[in-house]
Parts: structure tokens; C-alpha cells; sequence
């Protein structure tokens, strides 16, 4: 009996080793950050498809729609089957300009039916890289995600886009519950160890009455001097500073990033409705991006220019002849906020760069409700800025820098290649 106890301690002490060791394991996965839920999916059409959605939205989505609607360039839906091959598509989007410089026929095709504009090059890129955003333009529109939906006064509510690359809070909460679990089958085993361990005499009859009588009192020591363990209250404390940790971190860097941020306006106003629908030009409202610092916000005269006749009698527009009535603002809440320590001037990238609306706020004509669909980081802009090629036809402007930049690369002329990582351009 003696033996066939101390067997089961043993036994019950490995237990103990071995969940101590996955408790740790988990505690590092935690810390890491590299526990992924979606790493579960599995690659589609020979590419990594979750990688290709993150690529695709940080450099195809302003310029680019996944389905067949046109945006700036071309809708995707069906591109593997347009092109002539994969492998031209791989040569299309590392360099169009190089491609259409060879002469090929298709390049130049797609090149004049948009309007000649110049698609921004990706030579950093890999192969692997281009298929994974193909394999996720190819499962978007076999599963389309879901829409906007509807709200009670009449306007949409679009999904907010999934701004962190780290795991889910759904998947970081199970995974807590796991190692408190984990940490009460730990405390458990330590009990039971504890009460196994003063039971190595041979057993009598009368033993087992005395056993049975007080196995809950046992227990409830057993369970004490767990706790009280040093092992098990190290693994604790160090468990709540890596989660804290990485807390602290996650909610750092998140400060003043607000993608997916939707806030309900004063006046439910439909981008949808007169930039999509009515192809009302953006400069048309906004009337500073053109040639000043701020876009501006409209006044509410630039509304009455149509609704003093239009529509009068709706209660959106009502609101609009109330402020004007009471010489009052209209309060609009504003979606996009940079920090006052960075510097962004719209008429340098609307008037000057020719860059589109929707390549820093989104498919703008498409929003019932404005969202901020971009992160406008520094991260963010700068990799805008080493992609984005500079326009010097027929601009003297730029002749001695293009001859300069030729004689150290043949990649075409960047933003970045005229200052535009230099610290001082957008910081003051």
C-alpha cells in the first residue's frame, strides 16, 4: 500500500510539472503576441488570403475595389481571368510603367482605357505577396463580407475596419479563461498531492472512516497550502504583468489612431447620395483642399446653393434653415484628426501631387455615414510616400532632379526621393 502511494504522488507531481510547463508556454505565446486566431484559416488559390487582405488594404484599397466597381482604377473581381497571365500580373503591379515601356500589348490596352492614369509601382512585393492579394480578391467575391445596415433614421452603419493585427478580443478572452482554468487544475493537483502525501501508512478499516469524515477539511488545506505555494504564486504574479504588459502596449499604440470611426452627424448627410449618386465634385463643398492647408467644412450657404429650391420641406434640410434662421454654426463632428505636431497640406497632395480623395478617407462616394477607413499614421504615411511616384512630365520644375536621380537608379522618381521622409516636412 505504501508503495502503490508514493506511485501515485509521483504520478500526480509530473502532472504538476507538465501543467506548469504549459501554463508557462501559454503565459510566453501571450507575451509574444503570437498566438493568432486567424492563423487557422488556410491559404486560397495558392496564396496566403488573410495576408493578402492586409496588403491589399494598405496598398490597393484607396485606388481599387475588390468587386467590379470602378474606384480609381478598375474593380478586381475576375482579374486573374483578364490577364494574360499570373505572371504578367506579378511584372503589372511590381512596375506598370517598366511593363508598358516594353510595348506589351495588354499593358498598354488597360493603361489608355483609364484614362492613362499611372498605377503606383510595388517593387517590394514578392511573388507570394501579389498571390496572397489575389487568393483574397478571389474569396471576397465568392463570400462578399456584409454590407451596411440599416438604423432607424434612415442612414447606415458600416462595419468598422479591423485597425489592430494582433488577436481577437474574443480569443484573447478564451485564452485567459484557459490559464485560469489551467491555474485551478494546478491547485487542485498541489491538494491532492498534499493529502496523497500524508497518506503513505497502510490503510485500515478504521482509516478509511477517519479519511472519509475529513477529506473535505484536508481539501480545503490542501487548497490553502496551494495558494501559499512560492511556484504557483510566482506563476500568477509574472501571468498578471505579461498581460498587463501587453495591455499597456496594445492601448498605447492605439492612442489617436481612428480607423472605423463613424460618428452620427447633426445633419444626416449622404456622401452615397450626392457624391455617388449625383457626382457633385468634392472640391465643389470642400472648397480649400484645392488651394489651402484645410479642406474646410461647407457653409450652409454651398447648401442652400440647391436646397433653398430642392427638397425644402425635408426635415434633414429644415435643420439647415433652422441654423441659418438662429445665425448659428452647424455643429458637424469631425472624423479625421492628425496630432498639431504634424503638418498636412491639402493643396500640396490635391493640387500639386493630383492625389484622389479616396486614397487617404476611402470609397467616399459609397458612405452613407462617413468613416475613417484609413489609420493616418507616420508608419502609414510614410509608406505612402516611398511608393508613390512623382508626375514630371512636362514639368521643368522636376528636370534636374530626374537627371540627377537616373544617374543613381533607374526606379522611377518617389516622393521620398524629393524629401518627402525628411522630418522636417511634415514635422515642424
Amino acid at each position: 500500500m505504501l508503495i502503490h502511494s508514493i506511485n501515485i504522488v509521483h504520478k500526480m507531481s509530473c502532472l504538476y510539472k507538465l501543467c506548469g510547463v504549459v501554463v508557462l508556454s501559454l503565459m510566453l505565446l501571450v507575451s509574444s503576441g503570437q498566438v493568432k486566431a486567424q492563423d487557422a484559416a488556410a491559404p486560397a488559390g495558392g496564396g496566403d488570403a488573410e495576408k493578402g487582405k492586409t496588403l491589399f488594404t494598405n496598398n490597393c484599397a484607396q485606388c481599387h475595389s475588390v468587386t467590379g466597381e470602378k474606384v480609381v482604377g478598375p474593380g478586381l473581381k475576375g482579374i486573374e481571368t483578364r490577364a494574360p497571365s499570373k505572371d504578367w500580373l506579378h511584372k503589372w503591379i511590381k512596375n506598370s510603367s517598366a511593363l508598358i515601356a516594353t510595348g506589351d500589348a495588354y499593358a498598354n490596352q488597360v493603361f489608355n482605357a483609364n484614362g492613362k492614369i499611372q498605377m503606383s509601382s510595388f517593387p517590394s512585393l514578392s511573388d507570394a505577396d501579389i498571390d496572397g492579394i489575389l487568393a483574397y480578391i478571389d474569396g471576397a467575391n465568392k463570400a462578399p463580407a456584409p454590407g451596411p445596415t440599416a438604423t432607424t433614421d434612415g442612414t447606415s452603419s458600416a462595419p468598422a475596419a479591423a485597425a489592430s493585427s494582433g488577436p481577437s478580443e474574443l480569443f484573447t478572452f478564451v485564452l485567459i479563461a484557459l490559464l485560469l482554468v489551467m491555474l485551478l487544475v494546478l491547485g487542485v493537483l498541489l491538494a491532492i498531492v498534499s493529502i496523497l502525501s500524508k497518506a503513505v501508512s497502510p490503510i485500515t478499516a478504521e482509516d478509511v472512516t477517519v479519511v472519509t469524515s475529513t477529506f473535505g477539511q484536508r481539501l480545503k488545506t490542501g487548497l490553502s497550502d496551494a495558494f501559499n505555494n512560492p511556484t504557483l504564486r510566482s506563476i500568477v504574479i509574472w501571468l498578471f504583468l505579461l498581460v498587463a504588459a501587453k495591455e499597456t502596449f496594445d492601448g498605447a499604440y492605439s492612442i489617436g489612431i481612428q480607423q472605423g470611426y463613424a460618428p452620427k452627424q447633426p445633419i444626416a448627410y449622404s456622401h452615397k447620395l450626392h457624391a455617388g449618386q449625383y457626382k457633385i465634385d468634392c472640391n465643389y463643398c470642400h472648397t480649400g483642399a484645392q488651394k489651402g492647408k484645410n479642406a474646410t467644412i461647407p457653409a450652409a450657404n454651398i447648401c442652400m446653393n440647391c436646397h433653398g429650391v430642392i427638397k425644402k420641406e425635408s426635415p434633414e434640410i429644415q435643420k439647415i434653415y433652422t441654423a441659418i434662421e438662429e445665425n448659428r454654426p452647424i455643429e458637424w463632428v469631425r472624423v479625421h484628426n492628425l496630432p498639431d505636431l504634424a503638418y498636412f497640406n491639402h493643396s500640396q497632395h490635391v493640387n500639386v501631387g493630383n492625389v484622389a480623395c479616396q486614397t487617404c478617407h476611402g470609397e467616399i462616394e459609397k458612405m452613407e455615414v462617413v468613416e475613417a477607413r484609413s489609420s493616418l499614421t507616420m508608419g502609414w504615411c510614410i509608406d505612402c510616400h516611398r511608393r508613390t511616384e512623382v508626375n514630371t512630365k512636362d514639368n521643368a520644375y522636376y528636370d534636374k532632379l530626374v537627371a540627377l536621380h537616373r544617374k543613381e537608379s533607374k526606379e522611377p522618381l518617389k516622393v521620398a526621393n524629393i524629401g518627402g521622409l525628411e522630418c522636417s516636412k511634415c514635422h515642424y
